[in-house]
């Protein structure tokens, strides 16, 4: 018999049979785990057949995480670098809000990577930004898919950006109206570099999307000293420096 391609709903179909009490599901999935020597059947005294994940299955499972674990390092790592580069330059950023969004009819609830606006007390001035990190193909097409996804982002933003670790995408691959910062180096170190710009909105920030930022805590690091080179001294009024740049 040829050997059998694992997929992704083998390895799930593991580890919900790893945490259940079982019980057999008598599918095609199953079959084909049982065949590959990752499940085992077990009868009780009574004769009531039950399933438990073998050694094999077991190392699968573990070797899944670490992958799916390693995944997730690398992808928080580059969002922490995206929204340390939006608060140096003396922006309020928030990771992986919840947020609500009108598409035509409905409703969505959407989480951006990364989510800021300019300090600044002028409200047309804030320039909502938002940066949808991926950093593996598959990721990135998934997402390109959902253009519910990516609606509910532009009427979140002023600009919506793509950052893409290098090697997984291109420019073109990305509808014109997001931009795309190109992550270089490791997910940590490196530069982002501007593929294609953003293109630039005008937008009203709604007032749900106030109450969820009052709500939310917004990334340390932004400081008063650091931002009175933006805003400008208290005693010259409440609009100085808050020039667009």
């Amino acid at each position: 018999m040829a050997p059998i391609a694992i997929t992704a709903l083998h390895r799930r179909r593991l580890r919900d049979v790893y945490r259940s009490a079982g019980w057999p599901c008598q599918d095609a999935i199953e079959i084909e785990l049982l065949a590959a020597g990752l499940l085992e059947r077990c009868r009780s005294a009574l004769g009531h057949e039950t399933l438990r994940v073998a050694d094999a299955g077991i190392a699968l499972i573990a070797e899944t995480l670490q992958r799916n674990r390693a995944r997730r390092d690398g992808h928080e790592a580059l969002v922490e670098r995206v929204a340390r580069e939006m608060t140096r330059a003396g922006r309020l950023a928030w990771r992986a809000l919840s947020l609500r969004a009108k598409v035509g009819e409905s409703w969505v609830i959407t989480m951006p990577d990364v989510f800021s606006i300019r300090h600044t007390t002028v409200e047309a001035y804030l320039e909502p930004v938002v940066h949808e990190v991926k950093v593996n193909r598959a990721d990135l097409l998934s997402d390109l898919r959902s253009a519910t996804k990516r609606a509910a982002y532009l009427q979140l933003s002023s600009e919506c950006w793509y950052v893409i670790r290098a090697g997984i995408g291109t420019a073109d691959e990305i509808p014109p109206e997001c931009g795309v910062l190109v992550a270089t180096g490791d997910t940590t170190n490196g530069t982002l570099d501007v593929a294609r710009p953003a293109p630039k909105r005008a937008m009203q920030m709604p007032f749900a999307l106030w109450m969820a930022l009052a709500r939310a805590t917004p990334l340390e690091g932004w400081r008063l000293e650091d931002a009175q080179g933006l805003l400008g001294a208290a005693d010259d009024g409440p609009e100085a420096g808050d020039a667009p740049r």
